[in-house]
């Protein structure tokens, strides 16, 4: 599998990396050994970036993830995150420290390779996040310190929130990498979408990425299984997933998936979740895709999709249609 330079932090990672959080749930709600022989097959097909947090499974995902590949003694990059509660203001520094120590125990590490936020950013910290002043001045510098102890190799965010925040914080060129929604339903972090498009406009982040150098782990690639273009969900997975950054409900991406359909209809891809994944893959920008599986199966068919590269440009063509027509139905409610 190809390999990309993750920013400025001298890592290749594969293309395709391996979500473990609560969406796809197999490293939370499966057995051991599907754990095991899949994180195996991810390594076979050369995939080495792994991502999880503390909040995937309240700890579940950090510690089964810690337990494979301990089993599997592979050398791997794992990414984990933190996030900052209302109760930390003014302990911010001790809260990372005290949340990335628990980590590392159910991890069964004495590092990880990136560390990341895990809140959405606003510009004045409105409940629910931290404004990107904070974020600069108090929660880079305590990634820093634990850089400095060993601790952790990178630092990033999860860049949700609000657009003109995430560029403020991207753009000072304090992060090693950034965790960026970019799909189908919404591909604004690195396509210029049309005025009323019914999702949030991200204002090319990606390219903001690129400028800083800064690592971009594609996050969203399926739109949490709504490219599948059913409702229905595995038995592992989720059982309900909010959408990000896209429609109001998981129904109505589910619907807009479906008017995608003329993509595999016209032969551009073999399905809406291949076009997906290599829409995903095919900006500059982004180092790995992450995909969160519910089986092994999906992680092969993920595999295959990837393995074919990104979009040609006639399917990128038809999609900038489609894009328009999508943001007609949106302004005749």
């Amino acid at each position: 599998m190809e390999r990309r330079k993750l920013g400025k932090t001298g890592l290749e990672v594969s293309t395709l990396g391996f979500g473990c959080g609560n969406v796809g749930g197999l490293m939370i709600r499966g057995t051991p050994a599907e754990q095991e022989r899949a994180v195996a097959r991810a390594l076979e097909l050369g995939i080495n970036y792994f991502d999880t947090a503390p909040a995937y499974g309240d700890g579940e995902s950090e510690q089964n993830l810690g337990r494979v590949l301990r089993t599997l003694r592979a050398p791997v990059l794992v990414g984990t995150k933190f996030r900052i509660e209302p109760a930390d203001q003014g302990r911010v520094g001790e809260a990372v420290a005290a949340s990335l120590e628990a980590s590392l125990r159910r991890l069964q590490m004495k590092r990880v390779d990136l560390l990341q936020l895990h809140n959405l950013v606003a510009a004045d910290g409105a409940p629910g996040t931290l404004s990107a002043r904070l974020v600069l001045e108090e929660v880079v510098p305590a990634l820093e310190r634990l850089r400095r102890a060993g601790k952790i190799r990178f630092l990033g965010i999860t860049a949700l929130g609000e657009t003109a925040a995430l560029h403020r914080v991207v753009g000072a060129r304090v992060l090693d990498t950034a965790q960026v929604c970019y799909n189908l339903l919404n591909p604004s972090a690195g396509v210029a979408v049309p005025p009323g498009y019914p999702a949030q406009d991200f204002a090319g982040l990606l390219d903001r990425a690129r400028e800083t150098a800064t690592g971009v782990i594609g996050i969203r690639a399926l739109a949490a299984g709504t490219l599948s273009g059913v409702e229905s969900r595995h038995p592992i997975a989720a059982p309900s997933v909010d959408p990000i950054a896209s429609g109001p409900d998981y129904a109505a991406d589910v619907r807009r998936a479906r008017g995608l359909a003329a993509l595999v209809k016209e032969g551009h891809a073999g399905s809406v979740i291949e076009a997906a994944l290599r829409f995903a893959i095919g900006h500059a920008a982004v180092s790995t895709v992450l995909v969160g599986y519910s089986s092994l199966d999906q992680l092969e068919y993920a595999a295959r999709c990837v393995e074919k590269g990104p979009l040609p440009p006639a399917a990128l063509e038809r999609l900038a249609a489609l894009r328009s027509a999508f943001a007609s139905e949106s302004g005749s409610r």
